[in-house]
Parts: C-alpha cells; sequence; structure tokens
C-alpha cells in the first residue's frame, strides 16, 4: 500500500489543533498557523512543514514557566532559562504530534532533531505530567 503524503494545505487543521494545545489560545493559535505558513509554499513536505511550525513556536512563545523569573536573585543565566523553555516545549510538542497527529517516534525525531530514544523518553514522561496535571485540575474543580 502506497503511503499519501499530506500536503502543506492538508495540514491546516492538524496544525491549526496542534498551534491551539501549544498556546491555548484562538487569537495566537492563529498567529502561529500564520506565522508558519508565511515559511511554506504549496510544495512543503509534512516533516518540513512541522519542523518550521516548531521554530516559529520557540522562536515566538517559547515555553511559559513559572518555576523561574528573571527578577528573582540566582537567576539571572538567560542561556539556561532559554534551554529550559526549548525542552519543555520540545516535549509538549513531541506527546502533541504523537496524540494529537498519530506520528510515529522516527517522525517526532526527525521534527525535533533528537534521537528516537529520547524521544520515547519525552513521550512517557510528558503523557505522565500531563495525565497527572489533567488529574489534579479535576480534583480542584470537584472541591470548587
Amino acid at each position: 500500500m502506497k503511503k499519501i503524503k499530506k500536503t502543506a494545505l492538508d495540514l491546516l487543521d492538524d496544525l491549526y489543533s496542534l498551534a491551539y494545545w501549544m498556546t491555548g489560545s484562538e487569537e495566537l493559535s492563529q498567529e502561529l498557523v500564520y506565522s508558519t505558513y508565511l515559511s511554506a509554499d504549496t510544495g512543503t513536505e509534512e516533516g518540513l512543514l512541522l519542523k518550521t511550525f516548531r521554530q516559529c513556536y520557540v522562536a515566538r512563545f517559547g515555553q511559559k514557566t513559572d518555576f523561574c523569573k528573571t527578577e528573582k536573585p540566582g537567576c539571572s543565566h538567560p542561556q539556561i532559562m532559554g534551554s529550559l523553555m526549548q525542552w519543555a516545549a520540545d516535549i509538549k510538542l513531541s506527546v502533541l504530534l504523537s496524540e494529537i497527529s498519530g506520528m510515529k517516534h522516527g517522525q517526532i525525531s526527525e521534527i525535533v532533531g533528537k534521537p528516537v530514544e529520547t524521544i520515547r523518553l519525552w513521550l512517557f514522561w510528558g503523557r505522565k505530567l500531563l495525565s497527572t496535571t489533567n488529574l489534579a485540575e479535576m480534583g480542584r474543580l470537584k472541591a470548587s
């Protein structure tokens, strides 16, 4: 059976879903998808389009974290913060590519630029963190 390759236009809905999960905002999702498609044309393949999406996301949004703000003493290492933000964004994107787009570990590895073993580890911990976060939020909703 011949595998059908998706074009940039075929991926529009998937990219919007990924963008919404990554940003949590309809407006920011549109902005992210728009900036991704500015770098693509109708012949752009799926892997390259998703790599571009990743680059646009990290360049524009990174990954918002509350564990270390730059105003706090002892947290004056922007390179470390940038690396942690990149790492968190890549884990989140890996889980979403697997769960929403149904991509295999090897495909995600090519997009993120990390070894397959790293992707497997990220997926394990990312899913665990996601389920723990959802359970904690459900508990807060029930208590309200």
